[in-house]
């Protein structure tokens, strides 16, 4: 659920800037409690459905597929539900220690400021295997081997074409494409007169094959081939790709079958699209059981904290 503040400067001088939705297309929902939570969202203005327009020979979306986007970009849902709750960002963690004391993190070979209790991992599961192998070889060993499909991913701004505007998204057929997008066609979205905001990601398998090549060949690549789609070269005002290494899980029958890990001896856990299902839902699911399986727990420490409390002699009746 990702947008990247775009800027550039215009053929006149003046410095031009928007927000383009690189990462998930959307949200869909098939289990009732996603389709709740997604409910509750709207209700508040948080989530707009969006149907596309789809493009004339593009490839339909699926039978009753229902799209939904947050407002007004992809990760302000996530910033609301953790309104409130103190965060660091920007400290990617190279080790995790565990001791008596609880967990400390490491990164850049200093540790966080902060003892934890209880420490869960929400990253693509070859990133989570190195932190995981100290702790749980066997999530480990599984996490380095979860299947994870690529996609290069091309953002930009672009002379507006009249046809364009017909419709919102394409899926076409065949070639590197799998999604061509107009941003600005997308609910709660800025739009530009004369200006098309495009994003299109690239097939899983083109992306695999390509996966190494340099940002600058990809970039010419994914422009010819949108060019060819529409059937007229692009006018660029400014465009970038990103390279998603881990944008969508395969699924793999020899993968456990659990929607998180828990381990509540440790206190550490991990979730994420690779366990609960693909797309927005199935990470939300993995999320949601692993929230469950951890309040749980400490429900089940208090209780039993509680009772032992219960049953002692407080200590001056004892010393009597």
């Amino acid at each position: 659920m990702a947008t990247r503040r775009f800027q550039w400067v215009e053929r006149g001088g003046q410095a031009g800037s928007t927000r383009l939705d690189h990462g998930a297309v959307g949200i869909t929902a098939r289990t009732s409690a996603f389709k709740a939570f997604l409910a509750d969202a709207i209700r508040v203005g948080d989530l707009a459905p969006w149907m596309p327009s789809m493009a004339e020979g593009s490839l339909p979306l699926e039978a009753g597929e229902q799209l939904y986007l947050p407002l007004p970009d992809m990760p302000a849902l996530c910033r609301r539900l953790l309104a409130g709750i103190p965060a660091t960002w920007s400290f990617a963690v190279d080790a995790l220690h565990r001791s008596e004391l609880g967990w400390e993190i490491e990164a850049a070979g200093a540790c966080h400021s902060t003892r934890f209790d209880v420490v869960v991992l929400a990253i693509p599961p070859a990133q989570a295997a190195p932190l995981l192998g100290p702790h749980r070889v066997d999530w480990s060993r599984h996490a380095a081997v979860a299947p994870m499909q690529p996609c290069w991913t091309l953002m930009g701004i672009a002379d507006g074409p009249d046809f364009a505007t017909a419709w919102d998204a394409a899926r076409p057929p065949t070639g590197p494409l799998a999604w061509v997008l107009r941003n600005d066609a997308r609910p709660g979205r800025e739009r530009a007169a004369g200006k098309a905001h495009w994003v299109v990601h690239a097939r899983a398998g083109w992306s695999r094959r390509y996966l190494e090549q340099p940002a600058g060949w990809v970039q010419l690549q994914l422009q010819a081939a949108l060019g060819d789609w529409l059937g007229q070269p692009v006018d660029w005002h400014q465009s970038a790709v990103h390279r998603w290494r881990y944008a969508l899980p395969v699924a793999d029958p020899a993968q456990p079958t659990e929607s998180c890990w828990w381990d509540a001896t440790r206190g550490l856990g991990a979730c994420g699209d690779f366990l609960g299902g693909s797309g927005v839902e199935g990470a939300w699911l993995s999320g949601r059981a692993l929230a469950t399986a951890v309040l749980q727990a400490q429900d089940a420490a208090h209780r039993s904290t509680s009772s032992v409390v219960a049953h002692a002699s407080p200590p001056m009746l004892a010393a009597r």
